[in-house]
């Protein structure tokens, strides 16, 4: 096996792998478990940044040199990894989304009981507090 063609199988190889870190992401964010996605692991992490290093300084004219079967399972594992990523993209959005309003609704809950009552008194009188009942010479 010539040079080139390793590298192809290595980028083959490590796109399948990160294929199934995103997987597995998916299926985390779907359980509503995120603190189990696989590609918070520093090992994925370094895998990530192995793939764009490799795909950076891949030949375009020595890939078309390669044998068509390597080719063409080139071709299957970055369709497979692009699309799977793309779903991976769009659930952490609607994980994001999701949980930013959420938060805002609960700020928003908040802000709202802890404003102060308004009354139809002058503006001295707003209350930050609840009223209370009032005691006259500390008798009942």
């Amino acid at each position: 096996m010539n040079p080139e063609t390793e590298k192809l199988e290595r980028i083959i190889v490590m796109a399948e792998r990160l294929y199934e870190a995103l997987e597995g992401d998916i299926a985390a964010l779907k359980a509503g478990r995120p603190q189990e996605m696989r590609s918070l692991d520093p090992e994925i992490e370094k895998l990530t940044m192995l793939y764009s290093r490799e795909v950076t300084n891949m030949d375009p004219q020595r890939t078309k040199a390669a044998p068509s079967e390597i080719k063409k399972r080139l071709i299957a594992a970055t369709s497979k990894f692009r699309d799977t990523l793309k779903m991976h993209q769009r659930l952490l959005v609607r994980v994001k989304n999701a949980s930013e309003g959420l938060i805002k609704a609960v700020a928003n809950e908040v802000d709202r009981q802890h404003a102060p009552q308004v009354t139809y008194a002058p503006a001295s009188a707003n209350y930050k507090k609840n009223p209370v009942a009032m005691i006259y010479n500390g008798v009942i």
